[in-house]
C-alpha cells in the first residue's frame, strides 16, 4: 500500500493492490474524521447500488472518496452525487469520449455504461457530516461477453490499450476541483448539462407499478422530472426502483 498527498486538496489517496471493496475500507477510516481516497487496482467484493456486490478485475479505475462537510444542508446533499458524476464525465471527456449521465448516477459512452458511481451520506441533524462516493470506471479490462450489449470500456470505445494509473489520475485531478472549488449552481450545470436522454420515452418502476414516461431533466434536489399521462412528475432516486431505456 502506497500513501501519497494530493496539492490542491492535502487529500491523502491510499493505494492498494486487491482488496474486498474500496468503500469498506473508506468506511473503516470514518472515526479518524479526515479527506481520503481508497484505490485498488482490483476488488473481490466490490459494492453497489441495492446492496449488489461483484468481482473487479484488474484494468478498471476503482477507488472510492470519503470527505466530511462543515455546513452543506441536507437538501443540497445532491450536489455530492452530481459533482462525483460530472468529475467521470469530465475525465472520460479528457480522453476524447462523449459521456452522458443516466439518472440518478450511471454514466453511458455509445448508449452503453461505462462506469457506475455509489454515494452514501452520513447525515447530523439539519446537516451532510460525511459522504462516501465510489467510483468504477472500466478501462483497460476486459468485459464478459455476456455484458456487450449494455456496457463498454475506454479500451472498447478507442480501440487502443490504456494506461489505468494515468486514468485515476486524471479522475482525482477532477474530483478535487469538483467537489471544491465549484460553486453550488456550476456544480448542479455541470451535472445537469451531462444529463442523457432528455426527451427520451423510458420505463419507469416504482412500488406502485410500472409505467411510461418522458425524461424532462430534473429538479435542484435531483429529483428526475417526467412526463407520465400528460402531467409532470418528480421522483427520487429512493422511489424509483428500475429506469430503463
Amino acid at each position: 500500500m502506497k500513501e501519497t498527498k494530493n496539492q490542491a486538496k492535502k487529500i491523502k489517496v491510499k493505494k492498494y493492490g486487491c482488496i474486498s471493496s474500496t468503500q469498506e475500507y473508506a468506511e473503516k477510516m470514518k472515526p479518524y474524521g479526515e479527506d481520503v481516497i481508497i484505490t485498488a487496482d482490483r476488488q473481490s467484493g466490490g459494492k453497489g447500488t441495492k446492496g449488489r456486490s461483484f468481482s473487479s478485475e484488474k484494468g478498471g479505475v476503482y477507488l472510492s472518496v470519503l470527505r466530511f462537510y462543515e455546513n452543506l444542508p441536507a437538501k443540497d446533499a445532491f450536489l455530492i452525487m452530481a459533482g462525483t458524476c460530472a468529475a467521470v464525465c469530465k475525465t472520460l471527456e479528457s480522453g476524447g469520449l462523449q459521456p452522458k449521465i443516466k439518472w440518478p448516477n450511471d454514466v453511458f459512452v455509445g448508449g452503453k455504461k461505462i462506469c457506475g458511481i455509489l454515494t452514501e451520506n452520513t447525515f447530523s441533524g439539519e446537516n451532510v457530516l460525511c459522504s462516501l462516493s465510489g467510483i468504477g470506471i472500466n478501462v483497460d479490462n476486459v468485459l464478459p461477453d455476456e455484458l456487450d450489449d449494455i456496457a463498454t470500456s475506454v479500451l472498447r470505445e478507442t480501440g487502443k490499450k490504456q494506461s489505468v494509473k494515468k486514468w485515476r489520475e486524471r479522475l482525482i485531478e477532477n474530483l478535487n476541483f469538483s467537489l471544491c472549488d465549484e460553486s453550488k449552481s456550476e456544480v448542479f450545470g455541470e451535472y445537469e448539462k451531462r444529463l442523457g436522454f432528455i426527451g427520451e420515452n423510458v420505463s419507469v418502476v416504482t412500488e406502485s407499478g410500472r409505467f411510461l414516461a418522458r425524461i424532462l431533466g430534473v429538479d435542484e434536489t435531483g429529483r428526475l422530472r417526467v412526463l407520465a399521462g400528460g402531467e409532470e412528475k418528480t421522483y427520487s432516486a429512493a422511489e424509483v426502483i428500475r429506469l430503463s431505456l
